[in-house]
């Protein structure tokens, strides 16, 4: 397969340098403008322009017409033309990627995850490329039979020159073999194409033998006068055309039949030896007009092709530099893959490069964006299966949570199904639609329970609001007694304290704050009550101190004594309090209330062992003022 690819390369290479083969069968004189006529041309045979014409009028609603088509000329009896190879190559990549951005697009407008977009294969195109393969072998083994033909060719027309030359020696042998030359000459016309590198040397030398064996004729010169002037005629015609030319607004198809006509002249036979050069350079005249034209339209396309390869580097630079980016995320692939999307419609939009580097400009572009994309689909290749992972995770979680959305259990199921929703809170992503149903499954599960506890406590909670009112309500008394200055306010006061402790529970999100403002208006009134009290208290037990000294005995020493086992009891209990209090963590507001309330009973104490005290001061005093 690779020696036929070798050959096929040659035969294109053949095709594109026509130099050698234009000039095989002109007159020497011609030999410089058929040159430059067939610098650019692409040769064809006999029947090819007319199939690539038929191809390019023929219209194809798709590409399994264009395959058919393919298939056709693959498996026909016919050789393939390039032309109409070609031009099938190109009607259907268009196709197949107008359909590849239409699927997209569908795709996309669809509400597709671009980064989850994969083209998928093409059996169309599988079929188109193995017919193309059938066809490029035929191709191959074609050019090797023509290259074969050609041989021959050549050594049929060296026979020919021989002959004639042999014809050339005198003007009599000239004059008895003049119908023989004039077969030879016909035979010539007939044989084909030779090897381009033999094609020059062999036109050089029939001419040359040919001019010899007209100029040596003597005898039967009606007949030579009559060919000089026929050939005048049909050369005359062919000058007239090649200037007709001019007009041609088509410079290829002008250029095409200019190389028909150079091929008429070269197989018309040479006229009157002093028209020769006047005809000639007619005739080159009108072709150099065409030939310039043909030449600058290349020129032109050349140009334009290199502006094509400098853009399309470009893009293959910023293709790949888009590829060498780091993609720490799915946004990241989105972003860079919709970056490198337009710049594939923009490499649409610019024409071929030059053919030397048409195929290697297109392989370094696809290679950076199939570098890309095949990353890309690794990446999310492994993210589907973390997906899966993360689906199969919350299909457990909704699964735990639909047993215990039944749970009349209330705080255990509560505390559950909270655990199993910060849970879910740590497991990845799923796909959406697959992630949405869990999600609202799971819920669901929770939902159920949540209201089905909030309807059981929804008297409790209606209780809780009335309880908080009422207790709002005397901590509003509380602090109106605490503005009072009357009597029986510490009646009042443990009358509204009893009361308040009666109330059951207050919602959850106001028992803190209201045990705060409820203990704040106590601290107060206990302050003030103490000491107002404590003073009475004091005031009393003096005015009873004289008639119990009164009574005699030991009733003084006796209370003395009472009081102050009191206070060394009260003294080693404060201790006791104050010793647990730094025991105490008060980080938590559990632990900040206990500790406000021992704090509150200490004080108190200590308040009731001053008292004591001050008692115990008043009987000594007593004591003292009797003894003097």
């Amino acid at each position: 397969m690779d020696s036929q690819e070798n050959v096929l390369e040659q035969e294109e290479q053949l095709e594109k340098n026509q130099v050698e083969e234009t000039a095989a069968n002109e007159p020497a004189a011609e030999q410089e403008s058929s040159e430059v006529a067939a610098e650019s041309s692409e040769p064809a045979t006999d029947n090819e322009p007319e199939q690539a014409e038929e191809t390019n009028q023929r219209v194809f609603a798709n590409k399994q017409e264009v395959v058919e088509r393919l298939k056709e000329l693959a498996h026909g009896d016919e050789t393939p033309s390039k032309e109409e190879v070609d031009s099938l190559k190109t009607i259907f990549y268009k196709m197949h990627f107008a359909e590849r951005d239409a699927a997209q697009k569908a795709y996309l407008d669809a509400g597709g995850d671009p980064e989850k977009y994969t083209v998928l294969p093409d059996e169309d195109e599988e079929t188109f490329k193995a017919e193309m393969g059938i066809i490029k072998e035929r191709r191959a083994k074609v050019f090797l039979e023509q290259e074969a033909e050609k041989q021959e060719n050549l050594k049929r027309k060296l026979d020919i020159i021989e002959k004639i030359k042999n014809m050339a020696t005198s003007p009599e042998e000239a004059n008895k073999s003049f119908q023989e030359f004039k077969k030879l000459q016909q035979e010539w016309k007939e044989i084909k194409a030779v090897p381009a590198e033999k094609a020059n040397e062999l036109w050089r030398n029939y001419q040359l033998y040919v001019e010899q064996f007209y100029d040596l004729l003597k005898l039967n010169s009606e007949a030579r006068e009559y060919d000089f002037k026929k050939n005048l005629e049909i050369k005359t015609r062919l000058c007239e055309a090649a200037e007709k030319l001019d007009e041609e607004s088509d410079v290829i198809s002008a250029f095409h039949q200019l190389q028909k006509l150079h091929q008429e002249f070269r197989e018309t036979g040479p006229v009157a030896k002093d028209l020769r050069e006047e005809v000639w350079a007619r005739f080159k005249a009108a072709s150099t007009v065409i030939n310039k034209k043909h030449q600058q339209h290349f020129d032109d396309l050349r140009s334009r092709e290199e502006e094509n390869l400098q853009k399309k580097t470009a893009l293959c630079e910023k293709v790949e530099a888009i590829a060498k980016e780091e993609n720490k995320g799915s946004a990241d692939w989105e972003r860079h893959t919709r970056e490198i999307i337009a710049v594939q419609a923009e490499w649409k939009t610019i024409g071929f490069a030059p053919q030397k580097m048409n195929v290697k400009i297109f392989e370094r572009f696809r290679a950076a964006c199939d570098d890309f994309f095949g990353r890309k689909a690794e990446y999310f290749k492994d993210m589907k299966t973390k997906f899966a992972e993360n689906a199969d995770k919350k299909r457990a979680l909704v699964e735990q949570a639909k047993a215990l959305q039944d749970s009349t259990e209330w705080k255990a199921t509560s505390d559950k199904l909270i655990a199993l929703q910060k849970e879910w809170k740590t497991i990845g992503m799923v796909p959406k639609k697959l992630g949405d149903q869990l999600w609202n499954d799971f819920l669901g599960a929770c939902n159920k329970f949540f209201e089905a506890r909030n309807a059981a406590n929804a008297g409790t909670r209606n209780a809780e609001k009335e309880n908080l009112a009422q207790k709002r309500d005397i901590i509003a008394k509380l602090k109106a007694v605490a503005e009072e200055a009357g009597e029986n306010v510490q009646e009042k006061v443990q009358e509204l304290v009893e009361k308040y402790q009666s109330i059951g529970h207050v919602p959850f999100r106001e028992k803190d704050k209201l045990y705060k403002e409820y203990h704040e208006v106590l601290d107060k009134l206990y302050k003030e009550l103490n000491v107002s009290i404590a003073r009475r208290r004091l005031d009393n037990f003096r005015s009873n101190l004289k008639s119990m000294a009164e009574r005699g005995g030991d009733a003084l020493d006796n209370e003395r004594s009472r009081l102050m086992r009191r206070y060394e009891a009260m003294k080693q209990e404060i201790q006791t309090y104050e010793n647990n209090l730094g025991f105490l963590n008060a980080a938590s507001k559990k632990g900040n209330s206990l500790i406000d309330e021992m704090n509150r009973k200490v004080q108190k104490l200590k308040d009731d062992c001053e008292l004591v005290r001050q008692k115990i001061k008043a009987i000594d005093a007593e004591n003292k003022e009797s003894e003097e």
